[in-house]
């Protein structure tokens, strides 16, 4: 398993460096070879009407652990959604992990699928998804003489 140490930038960019991850509180425990594995419990405020973690958080779950899977092979890269298709199963209740696996690549494209699991391992929600490698962003903001610009999908 990758430790923090061994790549400090790349693997923490998920906890760090994505304010709604961050946010929601993911934890990046796996990010190599085409695999990630990220670890979440919902907050109150993260919950639907039915008191389980909201759809939304789960897509952006599968989301993040699917990018994670695709820039493990090419960390120097961003990525960014293409498409995504999401199935879910059952509730999600209690802590959740989400593992991703990177299916194929070709030199601008990654093709990836994740689940995320219940504390007793039942698969709770399945996501395909297609992202564009994309050079990664200069740094921006107020300090900054670079100027903010979303990455092209061109």
């Amino acid at each position: 398993m990758t430790t923090p140490e061994s790549d400090d930038i790349n693997f923490r960019s998920y906890t760090s460096r994505i304010p709604f991850a961050r946010h929601l509180g993911f934890e990046l425990t796996k990010f190599e070879g085409g695999e990630s594995e990220i670890e979440y419990t919902a907050k109150p405020e993260h919950l639907n009407t039915f008191d389980v973690t909201h759809g939304g958080a789960c897509m952006t779950l599968l989301d993040i652990t699917m990018a994670a899977a695709a820039r493990s092979i090419a960390p120097e890269m961003g990525v960014v959604t293409i498409e995504m298709k999401t199935s879910f199963m059952q509730p999600s209740v209690g802590p959740l992990h989400a593992r991703g696996t990177l299916i194929h690549r070709t030199a601008t494209l990654a093709f990836t699928e994740a689940r995320i699991y219940d504390e007793q391992e039942r698969v709770c929600a399945h996501a395909t998804g297609t992202f564009k490698y994309v050079k990664r962003r200069l740094p921006t903001g107020p300090a900054s003489a670079n100027e903010m610009r979303p990455p092209s999908t061109d």
